[in-house]
């Protein structure tokens, strides 16, 4: 499955909007990299990314097995370190609610992990460009 996005960036530094198929997004770069932080900068989408996949993938999963949960929080922190090429993604997960048994956050750990984003941020990566 293809996704298409498109980002329209004009002469306001930094703002730049994304368009993926009805739906809009804003993002800039913070103030001290000369945009004004009036949206996610780079770096956020792509921990969002990460974030929404693994909520929405361990909510489906506990929506299967009728688990009584409130709440989902998972919290994703970016680390990257250009010189080394090395990023590092550490996922926080909270769930409200229901008390989960040991198992139960075990097969759900495993559930994140699963989560389509996590796997294609553990494959290699391949980026072609065209420019026209």
């Amino acid at each position: 499955m293809a996704v298409i996005v498109k980002a329209s960036l004009g002469k306001t530094k930094y703002y730049t909007e994304v368009v993926a198929g009805d739906n809009k997004l804003i993002t800039d770069e913070p103030i001290d990299k000369g945009g004004k932080n009036e949206g996610f900068n780079p770096f956020e989408i792509l921990a969002t990314s990460l974030a929404s996949c693994t909520a929405a993938t361990l909510r489906m999963y506990i929506e299967r097995k009728e688990w009584d949960v409130e709440k989902i929080d998972v919290e994703v922190e970016l680390e990257n370190f250009p010189l080394t090429k090395l990023a590092v993604f550490t996922r926080n997960i909270s769930f409200e609610g229901h008390q989960l048994t040991e198992d139960q956050l075990k097969r759900l750990k495993a559930i994140a992990d699963a989560c389509p984003i996590h796997k294609i941020l553990m494959n290699e990566i391949q980026i072609q460009t065209k420019i026209s």
